[in-house]
């Protein structure tokens, strides 16, 4: 049997701190000329290419503006991350019980690990490689907001890259994504996979729970909750 477990990013495997707000700032500043009054909201999951077109229209751009300076911004805003690497590992962190699961998870046999993520691909990578997390994932085998902005989308782009990788077919059956927030869930409902919720965001396990995720656990501390969870959605453990 094969299994495609896609992982989250951000508040699920680590946290980068301010950084990824720095450089919307710094990015809007460059193209517009002046600081942000607003920033996008926090612990959402939305994907960088919306949250970049949000940030161009509260802030006062008009749409037809905001369609000329979004690509832009997203030509820019891996290159001011990659800028800011010591920041990220000063600021950042791995979050409890995250590095020990990824490896349980990893380890399982006839499993693919890989991401579903609002990121963009190269800050993806980026964040996990410098958290010494990459070893545990086939990025090559991730969908990103890069290749879609909108996120459910982005299930099926990993199915698909991990099929051509493995020689394997994933559906909704035999792919999981774990996550924490509500457009986690969202990705998964809609976009054709189950949904273990983790409560290490913004987002409760009552909230994660009545949103519609599969299964929910209050945090990653334990590795073989991870592991039982993902095996018994994809069919491995009954009852």
């Amino acid at each position: 049997m094969r299994r495609l477990v896609l992982w989250d990013i951000d508040r699920t495997l680590l946290y980068v701190g301010g950084v990824d707000r720095l450089v919307y700032r710094e990015v809007f500043a460059e193209l517009v000329g002046h600081e942000p009054a607003r920033l996008p909201e926090k612990g959402t999951g939305r994907t960088v290419p919306l949250a970049t077109r949000e940030l161009f229209v509260t802030n006062g751009v008009s749409d037809t503006d905001a369609d000329l300076l979004v690509p832009r911004a997203l030509e820019l805003i891996p290159h001011r991350f990659a800028g800011h690497q010591d920041l990220v590992l000063a600021e950042g962190v791995v979050l409890p019980g995250a590095r020990a699961a990824l490896q349980v998870v990893h380890a399982l046999a006839g499993t693919v690990t890989a991401v579903v993520t609002g990121n963009l691909r190269p800050n993806a990578v980026l964040k996990l490689k410098l958290f010494e997390l990459d070893t545990h994932v086939d990025t090559a085998a991730g969908g990103y907001a890069s290749d879609d902005p909108y996120r459910p989308a982005l299930v099926a782009v990993a199915q698909r890259r991990a099929a051509e990788r493995y020689g394997a077919t994933f559906t909704r059956e035999n792919t999981v994504i774990i996550g924490d927030s509500l457009e986690d869930v969202t990705t998964g409902r809609e976009g054709g996979a189950s949904v273990i919720g983790v409560a290490s965001g913004t987002t409760s396990t009552a909230v994660l729970r009545e949103a519609g995720a599969d299964l929910v656990l209050d945090d990653l501390c334990d590795p073989q909750a991870v592991t039982k969870a993902v095996m018994k959605l994809t069919g491995s453990v009954r009852g």
